[in-house]
């Protein structure tokens, strides 16, 4: 693909080049490249009659399926720049980033009114009869490289997100960057797994659309469970698997339990997202080695275009589970870890990471002081602040937490990630958060939650072996407690969850003896914003149809299950809890049996 080059060209390009392979599927339903540059070329034009053109954003909200790929395309098609929202966010929080992004129009679906039921700005239905003059041919202007492609929002320290703004071009480099480096090519099949409002998303979607291979649409309740994305793999013969660590760790646990291990045609698996603890991948590579799949740590932000640099691990990075490795820079991208002011440090020295090249984004939308702050100039060279900490250490650089993760313990500076290291060194911990927990009086102390590795029969480390583990610190770095979890909750992107791991330890959720009832009463609680009475019906209680969806897949990634909604002989927290805990049951039996 040429470096002069839009993201929905180089797709037409592929469409002509390969009309009748599949380019996207989701369950039953697929389209070929030419039916997806009809059906996309026929929303662009009504979007282009709706006044979209370059430098005009349109929100959308339509849920994980074939017709999500054709809005997305259609935006650009017509010029403008697509703003990805996820229907299971709250209604107020989607209104929130339209509102901040000034859309022009929202493209939906008629599933995902409800997830709009707090935006007042105009919608298109996409799935509606439509009354559009389709013959119509309009002069508009073209998108250029340099227009925005999408505005993806990420979260903000101070709780407001804040919307980054990626060009045509800095996608389109990351591609060609990666292409010859991965051997991509139109016999590959990707996973689009990921949430379209996280930035991940941006490489898993166009990635196979850019090369003339499939991409498939993986549904929601499939990707919270990791039994149900196995399976998936397998049916359709995935080859590009891109995962954030803490999902991976949950799949990593289906396959162990599934048995003699089944064959997989996959063979390059992409982590990123959050930092990747080495010691995770154990089970996998003593299972499956190291050599197919190829595992790549890949670390990269949104506002760095969702990759910057690249780094293969295998089974030799186990010897010392402490160092996260993220490898050297992409094809025309620089990452240097640099002084606060700016300066190079030396190699071995920590730094904060710099990034500069093709992937920096424009900026933040409509922040041009926060844009300031972040994006700087040194030396002629515009660079992003990651406020991510590294070093380079033999040639190759290093992960070492976050800037703006540090703590202040008994006046202490305390870096979580120096005391995750040193916990992920026991061997019975595959995952370490460590995080405050403030017992009022300025008493702040250190906290950990840990996960034992995946495995079909995981063994959890006691008590003694975290105090052991940790011995070798000073006092302030030592945890003055620890959780032990069957796994580390996540935010919607599939990233440890600071808050919540914090919230749950002040509210004792996390307490082994909690029960079905109490685990489901909280998530119903977090879903509708309110607590419930436990043999109360959910719909009378204000629960809609999909809000009772999202309570169901909620359960089923917390009780490790797979139920549909159909086992419930009534809508009530009490049901749920017993069919879970039955089907939980029942799975467990089955281990021991098979």
């Amino acid at each position: 693909m040429p470096a002069d080059d839009c993201l929905h060209t180089a797709f037409e390009r592929c469409a002509a080049r390969v009309p009748d392979r599949v380019a996207v599927s989701c369950g039953d339903t697929q389209l070929s490249y030419a039916e997806l540059d009809a059906m996309a070329d026929a929303l662009a034009l009504r979007l282009r009659r709706r006044g979209v053109a370059p430098g005009v954003r349109v929100g959308v909200c339509v849920d994980r399926s074939v017709e999500l790929v054709v809005a997305v395309l259609a935006v650009l098609k017509a010029g403008g720049a697509y703003v990805p929202v996820d229907p299971d966010y709250p209604p107020a929080r989607i209104a929130l980033v339209l509102d901040d992004a000034a859309v022009a129009l929202t493209v939906a679906v008629v599933k995902t009114a409800d997830s709009l039921s707090a935006w007042p700005g105009p919608v298109l239905w996409t799935d509606d009869d439509g009354t559009d003059d389709l013959d119509a041919v309009l002069a508009v202007a073209e998108a250029v490289p340099g227009d925005a492609a999408y505005v993806i929002y990420t979260s903000g320290s101070t709780g407001t997100p804040k919307g980054v703004e990626v060009e045509h071009r800095s996608v389109v480099a990351l591609l060609r960057g990666t292409a010859e480096l991965f051997g991509f090519d139109d016999l590959d099949v990707w996973t689009l797994f990921h949430s379209i409002a996280f930035d991940f998303s941006v490489w898993e979607l166009w990635g196979p659309l850019l090369h003339g291979c499939k991409v498939v649409v993986v549904p929601g309740d499939v990707a919270r469970t990791p039994a149900l994305v196995l399976d998936l793999l397998r049916r359709e013969r995935v080859t590009v698997l891109s995962q954030t660590p803490t999902a991976f760790r949950g799949l990593v646990a289906a396959d162990a339990a599934a048995g003699p291990p089944a064959e997989l045609s996959l063979r390059l698996v992409v982590f990123g997202g959050e930092r990747l603890d080495v010691g995770v991948l154990r089970s996998w590579i003593e299972r499956r080695g190291d050599r197919v799949p190829e595992l790549v740590n890949m670390y990269g932000i949104t506002e760095t275009t969702v990759h910057a640099t690249h780094r293969r691990i295998t089974a030799a990075d186990l010897a010392d589970t402490s160092v996260s490795p993220l490898g050297t820079a992409l094809p025309g991208v620089r990452v240097e870890p640099r002084t606060a002011e700016g300066a190079p440090v030396p190699d071995g020295e920590p730094g904060e990471l710099f990034v500069s090249g093709t992937g920096v984004a424009r900026g933040y939308l409509g922040r041009p002081e926060l844009t300031a702050e972040r994006f700087v100039e040194l030396d002629g060279t515009r660079w992003y602040r990651s406020g991510d900490r590294g070093a380079v250490v033999g040639g190759e650089l290093v992960y070492l937490g976050r800037v703006d993760r540090q703590l202040k313990v008994r006046g202490y500076r305390v870096e979580p990630g120096e005391v995750e290291a040193a916990l992920l060194a026991c061997p019975r911990v595959g995952t370490a958060v460590v995080t405050t927990r403030d017992h009022g009086g300025g008493d702040v102390r250190l906290v950990a939650f840990v996960a034992p590795p995946p495995a079909a029969d995981p063994v959890a480390p006691a008590e003694a072996e975290l105090v052991a583990a940790v011995a070798h610190l000073p006092a302030h770095l030592r945890p003055s407690a620890f959780h032990v979890v069957d796994e580390v909750p996540t935010t919607a992107r599939g990233k440890a969850d600071l808050l919540a791991l914090a919230d749950a330890a002040e509210r004792g959720e996390l307490e082994p003896d909690a029960t079905p009832v109490a685990v489901v009463a909280a998530i119903v609680a977090e879903v509708l914003l309110r607590p419930v009475a436990p043999d109360a019906d959910l719909f009378d209680s204000g629960a809609t149809s999909l809000a009772l969806a999202r309570i169901v897949a909620e359960v089923n990634d917390q009780f490790a299950v797979a139920l549909t909604g159909a086992e419930l002989t009534e809508p009530t927290i009490e049901c749920l809890a017993a069919a879970a805990d039955a089907a939980r049951r029942a799975g467990a039996l089955q281990g021991i049996g098979g």
